[in-house]
């Protein structure tokens, strides 16, 4: 318990930092905390300065911010006694009232002056020198704060945690019990915390009375969602949207009614209706900035440097370096048109040009060292590749999320079309990876002069949410293309980078001999397990990094999946030991020096989904200050450290999906084939795996599985008509004299 002082930082939404002085508390580790201030954070619906409230809650100690007390739920103390009254109805939440008339107020009613206000506010007249208007401010004040405490209550009764009632509350205030009334279901378009699904099972669950037809739009709009983010599409198909409501309603829904609904919902602008095709409203729009931005940047004249020739020699007699035309040719178009696409498969020189790109900026634009960051920004999706990209350029790169200063709170971009970035040139790198929503808010944040540099391998996967914008980028014709075609990256009797080829034109050569760098070891489904201990024993032998050794495989369940292969490799990889702390959550054992996967974006933190750290420490709550079980995790020298509510946004890593390998690149690759990966074996996907390896490359399992997988081209095939959108939107098709 404590009395709250103030705030420090309140969101829109009902997120408040702020500061209490602690009274009294029954956490032992918190006794030194008594008398003193100390930092909380917390969804409130109301706060009033000086009033005293209980927090339920736990420690959390912020690597930047230090101690905070996180605030899972709260109740305000009730003023009981004469001192407590006259300090609440003298604070700031009762304008007029000083101590002096909240005194004389408690005299006259006694010490359940606050019941007898709420039962008659005429009581308050009873107090001399009461005006009728002061004594109809305090009523409807006290009312409306009572009111506002049962709603709360009212909402955690109906089944809302707590966090989730105070949403609703605070983004409907006196309007709350309206919408429960009449559209419970606009909780789910007003609030993006709270799901359809969540709405919809307290409906179900309290048998509340609900329009079906705004049950079933609701549910509509939900089924759109989980398809477009699911599949990838942009849009959808009556027949799809109309299965799939159904199947989840229970009840066979007719065609004409969700058609009908769909008409609804794009009367509200939530859905899009083109051509017998069904978009959400945010992909829609997406779609079409991205089309009148691609217009914008390739219309505008291309810049000339009369000293380009000149400087590029100079830059090869610098480095070292003789590049190739097809290198020399990015490089230049790079430099000189406002909209580039460098692609290549692995080994073609991608990242090696970057860094010739940015050395050639500068110099042609005479840009002292200090200042090229102000004029150029290298970004990547992940963490990972921003490092990585980092790393082979020596200059600062970064996230895209945090070049446009993403809020994790509100899920909103600082840097956007009204405040955005003033760079003049930017790098992207691994494109394939980038979605149509967060391409929108990348281009939204830059302005009309920016010059742009995409950098990719289409044959990758595609993003994990909707569109495949480099393939269709690339398809349109109407952006300048650069494909690197010769091998660097390896040495010249490297097959890795063959062997990409191979997968990528569905000719396969003898892949069963081993090289210097490639090895495939045949082996039956159930003996993967044993073969790949085996193997990854021989590789630690050979004197190999286990943090550079990367385990991939394609799905998480079964034997040969990756939750099931993360324990056996943790025996070989980090075995049990008597130095090694260990820690039991559910049935995972983490261990010291375990390599984990974190799974979450904890901007806070610097820590973003798809990032691979090692435990360097886990400590017990009886040694620690907050009372709680910690797990230290090194992030390539970021140092985290999670307690229990973290503890799910994370995970073993000693093997991870394809999927969340990409846009990584690792000395060593080990990848398991099987035909019990049936559904997952496609072209892309295997490419993608074998492409993470730079120096050495293990294939095991099943020669036909892998055959399957090279010649399989029938991955979900996304539904995206942005390819056609570029080709309608009136650009001239580009030809070979325009580049």
């Amino acid at each position: 318990m404590g009395t709250y002082k103030q705030s420090i930082f309140e969101s829109e939404n009902g997120y408040v930092i702020g500061l209490m002085r602690v009274k009294d508390t029954d956490i032992e580790s918190m006794k030194d905390y008594v008398n003193k201030t100390i930092t909380f954070t917390g969804y409130f619906h109301e706060l009033n300065e000086q009033e005293n409230y209980y927090f339920f809650g736990e420690e959390n100690y912020h690597p930047k911010y230090g101690f905070q007390f996180k605030v899972e739920n709260y109740e305000r103390v009730k003023p009981q006694d004469k001192d407590g009254i006259v300090e609440f109805l003298s604070s700031d939440l009762f304008k007029g009232v000083g101590e002096k008339l909240a005194a004389s107020i408690v005299d006259v009613l006694g010490e359940d002056a606050l019941d007898k206000i709420l039962e008659d506010k005429s009581n308050l007249l009873l107090v001399p020198k009461m005006t009728v208007k002061k004594a109809d401010n305090i009523y409807l004040t006290l009312t409306k704060y009572e009111e506002s405490h049962k709603m709360i209550v009212y909402l955690t009764e109906l089944g809302f945690a707590m966090r989730d009632a105070l949403l609703i509350y605070n983004t409907y205030k006196a309007n709350t019990m309206s919408i429960l009334e009449h559209n419970i279901y606009r909780i789910m378009d007003d609030i993006e915390e709270i799901s359809f699904l969540k709405v919809d099972t307290i409906v179900r669950k309290k048998e509340l009375t609900v329009d079906n037809d705004l049950r079933i739009k609701a549910c509509i709009f939900y089924v759109m969602k989980e398809l477009t983010f699911k599949n990838g599409d942009t849009y959808l198909h009556l027949g799809e949207i109309t299965e799939n409501v159904s199947s989840y309603l229970g009840f066979d829904v007719d065609s004409k009614l969700v058609e009908e609904l769909l008409c609804e919902l794009s009367g509200e602008m939530k859905v899009q209706i083109e051509q017998e095709k069904y978009y959400l409203e945010e992909i829609y729009d997406a779609q079409y900035y991205i089309v009148q931005r691609i217009r914008q940047l390739v219309s505008r004249p291309i810049k000339k440097y009369a000293k380009l020739e000149q400087q590029f020699k100079l830059l090869e007699q610098d480095m070292g370096i003789s590049y190739n035309e097809k290198q020399k040719e990015a490089i230049e178009k790079s430099l000189t048109n406002n909209l580039v696409i460098v692609t290549g498969g692995p080994g073609t020189g991608k990242t090696t040009i970057i860094k010739a790109i940015v050395e050639l900026y500068q110099e042609l634009n005479h840009i002292e060292e200090k200042d090229l960051p102000k004029y150029i920004s290298l970004l990547a999706p992940t963490g990972r590749a921003s490092k990585r990209m980092s790393e082979s350029t020596a200059f600062p790169a970064s996230t895209i999320h945090r070049f446009l200063k993403w809020n994790k709170e509100t899920n909103l971009f600082a840097v956007n079309e009204y405040n955005p970035d003033f760079s003049k040139f930017i790098i992207i790198d691994e494109v394939s990876m980038i979605d149509i929503s967060l391409m929108d808010s990348l281009l939204r944040g830059l302005t009309e002069d920016i010059q742009v540099v995409l950098v990719g391998d289409s044959n990758q996967l595609p993003s994990v949410g909707p569109g495949m914008l480099l393939k269709d980028f690339i398809d349109s014709g109407l952006i300048p293309v650069v494909e690197l075609d010769l091998l660097y990256r390896q040495k010249e009797d490297s097959y890795i980078p063959e062997l990409a080829r191979e997968i990528r034109e569905n000719q396969l050569g003898d892949f069963l001999t081993t090289r210097d760098d490639y090895t495939f070891l045949p082996c039956s489904s159930s003996a993967i397990p044993s073969s790949l201990m085996t193997i990854c024993k021989q590789v630690l032998e050979h004197g190999y990094d286990y943090r550079k050794i990367q385990v991939m495989a394609p799905m998480y369940a079964g034997m040969n999946g990756i939750d099931n292969l993360n324990k056996v490799l943790q025996g070989v990889f980090n075995p049990k030991s008597s130095t090694k702390n260990e820690l039991k959550v559910g049935d995972v054992v983490f261990r010291e020096q375990d390599k984990v996967l974190q799974l979450v974006n904890m901007p806070d933190d610097n820590v973003f989904n798809g990032d691979i750290g090692m435990i360097t420490s886990i400590r017990k709550g009886t040694t620690t200050k907050s009372g709680k079980n910690e797990i230290t995790i090194d992030f390539d020298g970021n140092l985290v450290t999670y307690t229990p509510k973290d503890f799910g946004n994370i995970k073993h890593a000693f093997i991870i999906s394809i999927h969340k390998s990409q846009g990584s690149e690792f000395e060593v690759v080990i990848l398991p084939l099987c035909h019990s990966y049936q559904r997952m074996l496609y072209r892309k996907l295997i490419y993608t795996g074998i492409t993470r390896a730079k120096k050495k490359l293990i294939l095991l399992g099943e020669e036909d599985a892998f055959t399957f997988s090279v010649s399989n081209e029938q991955e979900n095939i996304r539904k995206t008509d942005l390819l056609q959108k570029l080709i309608d939107s009136g650009i001239e098709k580009l030809n070979s004299e325009t580049l």
